[in-house]
């Protein structure tokens, strides 16, 4: 089995609903996000996948949430945007994508959102 990890950034404002103290509030981090890509079977050159065609798919993502409000964007009008649902989010709207430019080869395996330099959530299927 072979993995390969990416890396990147984001700012963005969110509260969370429900929640009994200060991140009921509205407030913001500087996320990080890891997106860590697993496959067993490399391309005719050595590659799982082209760390620039991970990045772009991450870069989609992360330009849709990047200086926003998360609580006005959709899914989070709905669901909670915490790092567990962010999580959740940027792995399932990369993983098929990934799988389609791969050939099924790659798939995301996780993904880490950290909030702050020692909170973190992961999701992986």
């Amino acid at each position: 089995m072979f993995e390969l990890d990416v890396e990147n950034s984001f700012s963005a404002g969110h509260a969370l609903r429900g929640y009994r103290g200060k991140c009921e509030n509205p407030h913001g981090h500087n996320y990080k996000v890891r997106l860590t890509v697993a496959g067993e079977t490399l391309d005719g050159i050595g590659l799982l996948c082209d760390f620039k065609d991970v990045k772009a798919l991450m870069n989609a993502v992360i330009d849709r949430l990047d200086h926003q409000y998360l609580n006005d964007l959709e899914p989070f009008r709905e669901l909670n945007p915490s790092a567990e649902m962010l999580a959740r989010y940027f792995y399932t709207e990369i993983d098929a994508l990934l799988r389609e430019i791969t050939a099924s080869r790659a798939r995301v395996r996780r993904v880490k959102v950290w909030e702050t330099d020692h909170n973190s959530a992961t999701y992986f299927e």
